[in-house]
This record gives structure tokens, sequence and C-alpha cells, in this order.
């Protein structure tokens, strides 16, 4: 057995300090908390510090971000809800007897279905507040050049993708005032833009289109 020597009751922090250390640790979190933790992941800045320091608008944009995308989902899980009776038919899929009777009918081919050309412009006007999203309809790989522009104004937005169980985020920005590029469907589906309007006043946006889709259609 090993026998050792009990502490000297002068070398243990009183109760005094140990109270006090505690509260040191309490302020020290909440300072933290305030500080930092708030306005770099929620955009709260009551001390106006975590402004200085750009917190706050990291804050903000992973906020907002949050907000539309639970907003696009909402928005389209409700529309294909309220559409399901009239929407237009799914996308045929390769080796589907649709697909096929398609080709055979129609003497078109997949390499012709992902090169033909369309060109379609939109324009929406949004209130504060308000988003919209439209899709194009593609068969993976196609391809479609696009170009967007908020007239002036500014718009947070999306490019993403969805169809047969699978999506797909391209980009997403905020505070922007126009984008092109080319969109190359991921699979086949509907592929497209969400828009939504943080402004005080009303913004237009307008899209133009021109590859290979099959459909346009605004989904809210």
């Amino acid at each position: 057995m090993f026998n050792s020597q009990a502490p000297n009751p002068d070398d243990l922090p009183s109760s005094r300090q140990l109270v006090r250390s505690t509260v040191i640790s309490v302020v020290a979190a909440a300072a933290l908390l305030v500080t930092v933790v708030m306005p770099s992941e929620y955009g709260i800045d009551p001390t106006g510090v975590g402004s200085v320091m750009g917190l706050t608008e990291m804050g903000e944009i992973k906020v907002q971000l949050a907000e539309e995308a639970e907003l696009d989902r909402k928005a389209t899980q409700n529309a294909g809800e309220s559409l399901a009776p009239t929407q237009p038919a799914p996308v045929p899929q390769e080796g589907s007897s649709l697909f096929e009777r398609i080709i055979r009918e129609f003497g078109i081919s997949v390499a012709y279905a992902q090169d033909a050309i369309r060109t379609d412009e939109v324009s929406i006007t949004l209130q504060p507040g308000e988003g919209a999203e439209v899709k194009l309809i593609m068969l993976k790989g196609a391809k479609a050049n696009y170009t967007w522009t908020a007239n002036g104004s500014q718009v947070n937005f999306d490019t993403h993708g969805d169809g047969g169980g699978e999506s797909i985020s391209y980009e997403k920005g905020r505070g922007v005032a126009e984008d092109s590029g080319v969109l190359e469907a991921a699979f086949d589906g509907n592929h497209g833009w969400f828009w939504r309007n943080r402004t005080g006043d009303p913004v237009t946006v307008t899209l133009k289109t021109d590859g290979a889709y099959t459909d346009i259609k605004r989904v809210m």
C-alpha cells in the first residue's frame, strides 16, 4: 500500500476563490457568445464588435441562405403537390418504352435531344421579399446558355436541379446583379434558377436562354 500525504488545507482554493473562478468563466463564455458566436452564426451583433471584425456579414449570409434554401424546398414541394393533376408528363428516360416509342415514331435520337436548340426570354417582377423559380426540362448532358439580370438591382439566387429522385445545387449567390454561363444537366429533369428579392423595392429579373431543353416553366 502507498501512503499519500493529505494536502495542506492552505494549498486548496477557498470557496471564495472557486466562486470567483466560476464567475470569470461564465463572463468569458458570455462575452464570446455575444461578440463572436452570435454575429458569425446568426448575424446578431448587440455590441458592434462583430461588424468591426466582419463576422456579422458572414452570419447574415448564413442565415439568409438557410432561409432561402428552406423556402425553396417548401415552394418546390407545394408547387409539385398543387400542379400534380395537370403537370406535364415526366421527362422520358432512356431505355423506357415511352422513350423508345418517341425515337421510333419521330425518328429522333438522344444526341439530337441533347443538341436541339430552343430560345426563350422570361421577365419576372419580384416584390420585396418575394421569390420566383424558373426551370428548364433537360436530358442528362444537355447544355443551355443563359444570362439573367436584375435590371440595375440585386437579388439572391440559387441555380439547382431536381428529377428522378435526384437533386443538385450548381451555384448560389447573395446580392447579385446578374449572372451568365452554361447550364449542363447532371441528370434528366428540371434545371434552373430561384431568385428572391431582399431589397425594399420591386425588382424585375430578365432571363434569356438558348440550348437543348424541351420546355421552360415557372414553378413558383
